[in-house]
C-alpha cells in the first residue's frame, strides 16, 4: 500500500506541478474543475450507499453543471455570481426532489446529502481558483498545498508509528491524537520555511496561526469524509488513485482548508 502510494505521488506530482506553473489561470481552473467533478461523483456514491433510496441521479448531474459554472465564475473573480449559482443549485435540487418525493419521504435523506455535496465541494475548491487570481497567487497555491499535504502525510506516518491515543475511534479508528499533533507541528514548520524562502514579507506569528488554521480545517475535512464513509460502510471513496483510494480521499483536507486559505490571503495578510 505504501509503495503504491509513493509511486502514484512520484508520477502525478511532476505532471500537476508542470500544469500549474506553465499553464495559464484557465488551465488551473480546468484542473480544479476536474478534481471537483470527480470528488462530487465519489461523494454522491458515498451518500447513496449510506441510505436506503440509493442515488437520485438528476441532482448529481445538475450539481456537476452548476459546480463547473461556480469554478468558471471564480476564474473571473465573480464572487456574487458564485453565490447566485449556489442559490440556483439549491433551487434546482428543490425542484428535482418534488417528483422523487412520490416514492416516499425517505428520499429527502438522499436529497439533503446530495445537495450538501453540490454546495460544499465546488464552492470550497473554487476558493483555490480565487486564490490563484490574487497577487502572488501561484506562490500561494503552492504554499497552501504544501502545508496541507505535508501535514497530512506527517499525521499519517506519526500516527502509524507513534500513535497510542485514539482521536475519534467512532469515526476513524486509525487516527490518533499523536498523529493529529504531529501533522499540526509539520504544518507550522512547512509554513515557516516557505515564508522564509518565498514570502518573507509575511509576519511570522500570523503564519503560525495560518498554518494551524489550515491544519485544523484539513483534519476536520479528513474526519468528515471518514464519517461519511463509515456511515456508508466503505473504506475508500473510489479507486482512481492507486494507494490513495479515490480523488475525494486525497483532497478531503484541501476542500476544507481552501476557503480558510483564501480568507487569510484576502482579509488577514
Amino acid at each position: 500500500m505504501h509503495l503504491k502510494r509513493w509511486i502514484t505521488a512520484i508520477v502525478a506530482i511532476p505532471v500537476l506541478v508542470a500544469l500549474i506553473i506553465k499553464g495559464p489561470p484557465a488551465v488551473f481552473a480546468g484542473l480544479i474543475a476536474l478534481i471537483a467533478v470527480l470528488s462530487m461523483w465519489e461523494y454522491f456514491y458515498i451518500v447513496s450507499r449510506g441510505n436506503k433510496t440509493g442515488m437520485l441521479k438528476p441532482i448529481p448531474i445538475a450539481g456537476a453543471v452548476v459546480g463547473l459554472l461556480i469554478i468558471a465564475a471564480a476564474l473571473y473573480g465573480a464572487f456574487s455570481v458564485m453565490l447566485l449559482l449556489v442559490f440556483a443549485a439549491l433551487l434546482i435540487a428543490a425542484l428535482l426532489s418534488m417528483p422523487a418525493y412520490q416514492s416516499g419521504p425517505e428520499i429527502m435523506e438522499t436529497v439533503a446529502g446530495q445537495v450538501q455535496g453540490v454546495v460544499y465541494i465546488p464552492l470550497a475548491l473554487a476558493a483555490l481558483v480565487l486564490l490563484r487570481g490574487q497577487p502572488d497567487g501561484l506562490t500561494w497555491i503552492f504554499f497552501v498545498v504544501l502545508v496541507v499535504f505535508l501535514g497530512d502525510v506527517a499525521a499519517f506516518y506519526v500516527g502509524s508509528y507513534l500513535g497510542r491515543h485514539k482521536l475519534s475511534p467512532a469515526i476513524s479508528p486509525g487516527k490518533t491524537v499523536e498523529g493529529a499533533l504531529g501533522g499540526l507541528a509539520v504544518n507550522i514548520v512547512v509554513a515557516l520555511v516557505f515564508k522564509t524562502l518565498l514570502l518573507p514579507e509575511l509576519a511570522g506569528g500570523l503564519v503560525v496561526v495560518f498554518a494551524l488554521a489550515l491544519g485544523i480545517a484539513g483534519q476536520i475535512g479528513d474526519l468528515f469524509e471518514s464519517e461519511l464513509k463509515r456511515a456508508a460502510g466503505i473504506k475508500d471513496s473510489g479507486g482512481i488513485l492507486p494507494g490513495h483510494g479515490g480523488m475525494l480521499d486525497r483532497v478531503d483536507a484541501l476542500i476544507f482548508a481552501a476557503p480558510v486559505a483564501c480568507a487569510f490571503n484576502m482579509f488577514v495578510f
